[in-house]
């Protein structure tokens, strides 16, 4: 019995060259890939990373700060140690950020008489972003000394 003999083709330069080219173009489209989702990878942590450390966006919940915020409204916080009298703030109280007024500072005596009037160290506080005051709901005795690690807020409304 004969055998046959297989022949066998060999590729010639140009088809060589060809080959060549497609094989790197893969490995050079591959490494292109790669490294740009490398960056977006760390650009959104990078991102992710500013917005909860230095400059949370909140969605406001609830009528509190109305008629300054109003519901579903969207805001950026500035974290920062310097607060003054009349700033809005941001703070965690019972697992929930709450957005308040900055009304008197550590030391300062607060007053709110039956009209709605805030008095803080004796002196009328002018509130133009209140349209209707009250008391309200209020567990407190007036007048009252805020503590020397404390902030006496209250919402708009």
């Amino acid at each position: 019995m004969k055998r046959r003999r297989r022949m066998v083709r060999i590729p010639s330069m140009q088809e060589i060259d060809t080959e060549r080219k497609r094989i790197r173009r893969g490995i050079y489209y591959r490494r292109a890939l790669t490294g740009t989702i490398s960056v977006l990878v760390v650009v959104a942590a990078i991102a992710v990373l500013v917005a909860t450390l230095f400059l949370p966006i909140l969605q406001i919940s609830g009528d509190s700060m109305s008629p300054t915020l109003e519901h579903d409204e969207i805001v950026a916080l500035i974290k920062t140690d310097n607060i003054d009298r009349g700033d809005l703030i941001g703070f965690y109280y019972q697992g929930k950020i709450l957005l308040k007024r900055e009304i008197a500072l550590p030391d300062d005596t607060v007053v709110i008489d039956e009209n709605g009037n805030v008095y803080v160290n004796e002196q009328l506080l002018i509130e133009p972003y209140v349209t209707e005051k009250s008391l309200g709901d209020c567990d407190l005795d007036f007048p009252y000394t805020v503590p020397g690690d404390g902030y006496f807020v209250m919402g708009d409304q």
